[in-house]
């Protein structure tokens, strides 16, 4: 999983991890390969891989109360072990090999050899371990299940083989670090789209839009046959892919409608492409004909799963409430990436357990500073002290004097009906407001409200952009040239516009906005 891909995601809202431990006990595989690792004893039998006995397989099926009758139930119970072993539940002793023949079916007859396999130590942590004890052998069956994933099916790896009964890499046209790359960037998007806020909440993902993640160009307007075919293709992939993933508890998937398939008239290029449109359109399409090509989400464990490879790939994947015992300094800073929602939780979680006078002035000295980051601190700040009580008022009323806080201070003191805080004087005013529009901007960007908040705060100030390009402030001409092109007022725009480049005249040097750095 490349540290490429997402060099920084938003936040993510993860349970706790005892929570976390019991999904992962109650995970159909994980469970399956607990329960052969305490059936494991002196009578069983593995091979020179670990593999169990042939022989078997089948009483292993019946441990897992699996229907030995069903051909399927041999391999379910052959991936369990296999799974049980890669974690370390099972220890398993190979068989040693003397240099003779061992097939029971050898040129000598002799007897098959088999190693042995006994529970492992690491068994004990499922029911006497910590929740993370836990979380960690599931991250390694994960491990094992996404390596297996990426392997081609067994029909393609039969028609793979050459005369000497090696698998022809080249026939069957599968790079094994390809195939691995390529369901590692198919998570990671599935992450993105999970976390990003904006979506249908906690929704599924139709299955064209993923596969058209991996394969339509950004750039591309209507998107080819010959890429519709790559989407089709793979659509296939993912499905099987994705069959392999529920039973480890990483996602819930509802596959490709089998009717579908049958239905359609060769590969599904076309009805793929199709889905992906229907899905990729806001409310579009009916819901219904997009689940038949697919869908799927992870689940709480599949975002912790998908975190813990990517943070291990050098991945920025912040989670909420990661930052409760950093400082002040730190959480403004990081917040200021993030979304409002997003912010409001980090900082929620963060105050929680701190004492309010201490925690509004650790705040309010970290929101100092003239740097690009210092509007959007300062807005996150204010959003921190939103919810404070009075406790928070001697230290709100301790910046009331300071350049950059006062204004803050006085709105906040304002909201609460104090009535003898001291007015401002028109520069505290004019500051503030370059202030808070430099901050909107680098939160939000130009959105459809910000021209309201541009009229409301300009509107009682006669002469305003005569005065504001005068504001000592790092963002006064980059927020006057964003006036002149958003202020709903004409006149007012053209104003801005002209106090803009005399700003730019008096500091050339004034460095852009920060959210445009992020």
């Amino acid at each position: 999983m490349s540290a490429d891909s997402h060099p920084t995601l938003p936040p993510v809202r993860l349970h706790s991890d005892a929570e976390l431990a019991r999904d992962a006990l109650g995970a159909p595989l994980f469970a399956r390969a607990v329960r052969l690792a305490r059936w494991a004893g002196p009578d069983t039998r593995v091979g020179v891989g670990g593999e169990l006995a042939g022989d078997q397989l089948p009483e292993a099926a019946a441990v897992l109360g699996l229907d030995t009758a069903d051909a399927d139930s041999v391999g379910y119970a052959s991936q369990a072990w296999r799974v049980a072993v890669d974690t370390g539940l099972v220890d398993v002793t190979e068989p040693e090999d003397d240099g003779t023949e061992s097939d029971a079916g050898g040129a000598d007859g002799g007897e098959e050899r088999f190693g042995t396999a006994a529970p492992g130590e690491d068994l004990a942590l499922v029911t006497s371990g910590a929740p993370g004890d836990v979380l960690d052998l599931w991250l390694a069956a994960l491990d094992t299940v996404l390596a297996d994933a990426a392997v081609p099916d067994l029909d393609d790896l039969v028609d793979a083989l050459d005369a000497g009964g090696e698998i022809d890499l080249d026939r069957l046209d599968w790079n094994p670090g390809r195939e691995a790359d390529f369901l590692d960037g198919v998570l990671a998007n599935l992450y993105l789209l999970t976390v990003t806020e904006g979506r249908a909440a906690d929704g599924p993902v139709p299955l064209p839009v993923l596969a058209a993640s991996m394969v339509v160009p950004d750039d591309m307007g209507e998107p080819t046959d010959a890429v519709l075919e790559q989407v089709s293709d793979a659509m296939m992939r993912l499905d099987d892919q994705f069959r392999q993933l529920e039973p480890i508890g990483l996602v819930q998937f509802r596959p490709v409608d089998e009717e579908l398939m049958a239905e359609a008239d060769g590969p599904l290029d076309q009805e793929a492409g199709g889905g992906a449109g229907a899905a990729g359109g806001a409310g579009e399409g009916d819901d219904e004909d997009v689940s038949r090509y697919g869908m799927v989400r992870l689940t709480p464990l599949g975002l912790y799963g998908i975190r813990a490879r990517m943070l291990e790939a050098g991945v920025d994947a912040p989670a909420v409430g990661e930052l409760a015992e950093k400082g002040a300094d730190v959480l403004l800073d990081a917040v200021s990436l993030y979304s409002e929602n997003a912010a409001q939780a980090e900082i929620e979680q963060w105050l929680a357990g701190r004492e309010q006078p201490a925690a509004a002035a650790e705040l309010l000295a970290a929101a100092r500073g003239d740097d690009e980051g210092g509007p959007l601190r300062r807005l996150r700040c204010q959003q921190a002290l939103a919810p404070a009580g009075p406790e928070a008022e001697p230290a709100v009323r301790s910046v009331l004097d300071d350049p950059e806080l006062g204004g803050l201070a006085r709105v906040w003191l304002a909201e609460r009906g104090v009535r003898d805080v001291p007015a401002p004087d028109p520069e505290m005013v004019f500051w503030l407001t370059v202030d808070t529009i430099a901050a909107q901007l680098a939160a939000d960007g130009e959105t459809e409200e910000l021209p309201l908040l541009m009229q409301a705060l300009t509107a009682h100030h006669a002469g305003f952009f005569e005065q504001v390009w005068r504001v000592e402030h790092p963002a006064t001409a980059y927020v006057l040239e964003a006036m002149g092109r958003l202020h709903p007022d004409r006149k007012a725009a053209k104003e801005a516009r002209k106090a803009a480049f005399k700003a730019r005249s008096r500091r050339p040097a004034q460095p852009g906005p920060a959210h445009e750095r992020h």
